[in-house]
């Protein structure tokens, strides 16, 4: 089974037709790439599977139909995305926006939370482990306590992956991952995209 599958996927904004009848799937360490022109609806796929547009169709996330669901329900089965520009909070470090990035994976309440409670700080010390883990494998150590807004616009890109990265997904969806990146920053993405390839085994688009 796939771990995820589109099918006869349309999407039309009033007499505007985006997407008619996309149909694609993408199994478990598979690196799918969608390739068009600007304005093909590459952008309008990922968002109708990440739930931010509705179109019609079925979109299958290990077999059920996820289409209908709300982003954060969508991120919650394990669907995580980078977007094309980042969307980061410039002001919070890196570690924090990464941090931002599991909050899919919690499992506190607010009540816990303002009194502190001991499995408040052991399921912090477990996912601060984790975001540190990323932060390693994509190479970010040198940056984890900086402000977002300071770094250049390629070390920027890397964060809104890394931060994908953080939700521990099944499936990755890349918006134009390489947009506006020189060649080295390019080189170096492409290594980090072939690691979650074959040592996560993560689905991506």
């Amino acid at each position: 089974m796939a771990e995820l599958a589109v099918e006869d996927l349309r999407l039309r904004f009033g007499g505007l037709v985006v997407l008619d009848g996309i149909t694609l799937a993408v199994e478990r360490s598979e690196l799918l790439a969608l390739i068009g022109p600007n304005g093909a609806g590459k952008t309008s796929v990922l968002n109708c599977v990440s739930g931010i547009y509705r179109g019609n169709g079925a979109i299958r996330f290990r077999g059920r139909n996820i289409a209908g669901l709300a982003p954060h329900e969508v991120a919650r089965l394990g669907v995580a995305r980078t977007f094309h520009h980042g969307e980061l909070f410039p002001q919070m470090s890196v570690l924090d926006n990464l941090l931002a990035g599991r909050h899919a994976r919690i499992r506190t309440n607010p009540l816990a939370e303002m009194l502190f409670l001991p499995g408040v700080r052991r399921q912090e010390v477990k996912h601060r482990a984790a975001v540190e883990a990323i932060v390693e494998f994509v190479e970010l150590e040198r940056y984890r306590h900086a402000p977002v807004a300071s770094l250049p616009f390629g070390t920027q890109k890397l964060v809104g992956f890394a931060r994908a990265l953080a939700l521990e997904p099944v499936v990755l969806l890349l918006d134009e991952p390489s947009a506006g990146l020189n060649r080295e920053e390019r080189e170096d993405l492409a290594r980090f995209i072939l690691r979650v390839k074959h040592q996560l085994g993560i689905a991506m688009i």
